[in-house]
């Protein structure tokens, strides 16, 4: 990998921001089903300030993923968030591509 590679990669972010004494939050996306926007094993590092790097999915998704993570600083407990399309939740935050994802959010050390 070269430094730009590692300096993007959300994960050396992460321990570069736990280094600098920021509280630190991850966003994984842990399972996807049918078209999702971002495979197995993305990554989302957000800050205490909603500083973030990464990307889980798009749009309205990562924002209340950001949010989330938020919560999670706060109170320390990890969750696990799910997104899909459904026809009575097709204007509430979702993916149009009609795929569903889960995302595993816990704050780190």
């Amino acid at each position: 990998m070269t430094q730009d590679t590692l300096a993007r990669d959300p994960l050396v972010l992460a321990e570069s921001w736990q280094d600098e004494g920021r509280a630190v939050a991850i966003a994984t996306v842990v399972e996807t089903w049918g078209s999702a926007p971002r495979p197995v094993g993305s990554h989302l590092v957000i800050d205490a300030d909603g500083n973030f790097e990464g990307s889980v999915s798009g749009g309205c998704v990562e924002g209340s993923v950001i949010t989330e993570a938020l919560e999670v600083l706060e109170n320390g407990s990890p969750r696990m968030l799910e997104f899909g399309v459904a026809d009575e939740t097709a204007w509430r935050v979702g993916l149009s591509c009609g795929g569903r994802i889960r995302v595993y959010v816990e704050r780190l050390g």
